[in-house]
């Protein structure tokens, strides 16, 4: 193993290197030593503080020794990873080199093969669950999610309708066509669908796979905390990339006339590379997971699409900018191919990288937060949302802010703090004062205590 140790101290602690200033403390390092093997592989460095200076291993062989017998005793299945000793100024390094294991999931012994399985994220490990050790089983057996089968539904749960529709006259499909494209599999016997028939053509998808639709909303600002406008979308997964883009469209079109929606410079986003972003992350999100479907945030200077599941195992940030690429869903990349939807197996966030630099935005980013993969792309420009979009949107949150109020006084009169609980408010909001005050000034609500408009003991009723 050769290996560059003033090279690794310039670098940050990351997915696939971590520096430890001693063993004292064996289960971090034996929690990293397993994340690595079940991750991407890596390299942990013993001798380095916390302030990067190199503070060297006492008794090296003695500790080469005492790790190898933790290793040994704690971590299953066996592992043996790659120790060597590096002198650097006169300091003993311990460099432990592990490669991406074919015997994955490793787990602690202590902690037992269900709680015991860590993975890499960023420069943290953490605790997989047993969805993600079902997909690390299914990584090193070579299947597929979206090739198993559904052995309890059959072949009248497809809409073969909208499959045929979406394929136009590209394909006819036959039994013999939904067996190659594997939207259809045999099981005892049996032609059942597959997972990944489900999920891009399923009648009742999202009763099977709750978490298969997008996300999107339009955010004030450069923070997610107030939404100007959303939409859910539920389409079968190809009709799905054209309902995200005309979402996008609908908040980024310049305010040209109409007839020249087609010129390039009436569009303040780069659509191509946010068409490439949606696709890659409907292609590869791990519909294994459960908690939140695929989120397409628009900001005022910035886009993040967000999809479920970590990178594939061997796979890094790094090399997914240089273009290197797995597929996680065979059968639904396979109809994204066939829908010409991809071009190239495996260039698509290789052309986002290479698209910014050509337009002169700033690098993309590509980070694992928790159990999902962020992709942000940013804009050459602010993008602030109009005044006059600001106004409509306030009017529209007032006149239903309205509608809620006089709702909930039906039953009687309420404070202003009733009423709030009652419309699940914590504070009172700039569009339930706005409400408020024009419901009084239309004399639709009026006070309990008209002479005293401040009373502690104020509350609202509806006018008689």
């Amino acid at each position: 193993m050769s290996v560059t140790i003033p090279n690794m101290l310039n670098q940050p602690e990351s997915k696939t290197l971590e520096f430890k200033r001693d063993i004292s403390s064996p289960k971090p390092i034996l929690k990293s030593l397993v994340a690595f093997a079940n991750t991407a592989g890596g390299r942990l460095v013993i001798g380095i503080a916390d302030d990067k200076q190199l503070v060297g291993v006492e008794n090296p062989l003695d500790e080469e020794e005492r790790l190898c017998n933790l290793i040994a005793d704690s971590i299953s299945p066996r592992l043996v990873p790659n120790i060597e000793l590096v002198t650097v100024d006169d300091k003993t390094l311990m460099v432990i080199e592990v490669f991406l294991s074919n015997s994955r999931p490793h787990w602690l012994k202590a902690e037992g093969a269900e709680d015991g399985v860590y993975v890499r994220l960023g420069s943290s490990n953490r605790k997989a669950d047993h969805a993600l050790i079902a997909e690390l089983q299914r990584l090193v057996e070579g299947v597929a999610f979206d090739e198993m089968p559904m052995p309890e539904l059959s072949m009248d749960d497809l809409d073969l309708e909208a499959a045929q529709q979406a394929f136009g006259d590209i394909r006819h499909l036959d039994e013999q066509a939904l067996l190659t494209l594997k939207l259809l599999t045999r099981h005892q016997g049996r032609l059942v669908p597959s997972k990944g028939g489900i999920l891009l053509f399923g009648k009742h998808r999202l009763q099977h796979f709750s978490d298969a639709w997008i996300q999107c909303g339009r955010f004030f600002g450069t923070k997610k905390v107030d939404i100007f406008d959303h939409i859910d979308i539920d389409e079968p997964l190809p009709q799905a990339v054209d309902e995200v883009m005309l979402f996008l469209k609908k908040h980024a079109f310049r305010g040209a006339d109409l007839s020249d929606v087609r010129r390039k410079d009436v569009w303040s986003i780069p659509l191509g590379m946010l068409r490439e972003a949606i696709i890659n992350a409907i292609v590869h999100s791990d519909y294994s997971q459960r908690g939140a479907p695929i989120r397409v945030v628009f900001l005022d200077d910035r886009i993040e699409i967000e999809s479920l599941g970590i990178l594939l195992s061997g796979l890094t940030i790094e090399e997914m900018k240089q273009g290197t690429s797995r597929i996680r869903n065979h059968v639904i990349a396979r109809v994204f191919r066939e829908l010409h939807l991809i071009e190239q197996w495996g260039t698509g966030v290789r052309r986002i990288f290479e698209e910014a630099k050509a337009l002169g935005l700033p690098e993309p980013k590509i980070e694992e937060v928790g159990m999902r993969l962020r992709l942000t792309i940013y804009l050459a420009k602010p993008h602030e949302i109009s005044s006059d979009d600001k106004r409509a949107q306030s009017g529209a949150q007032s006149g239903a802010q309205s509608e809620a109020i006089l709702a909930a006084l039906s039953d009687g009169p309420l404070s202003a703090s009733e009423l709030m609980a009652v419309l699940g408010l914590e504070s009172k909001t700039g569009a339930f004062k706005r409400a408020i005050k024009e419901l009084l000034e239309q004399e639709k609500i009026e006070y309990t205590i008209p002479d005293k408009p401040t009373s502690r003991l104020q509350k609202y009723r509806r006018s008689k």
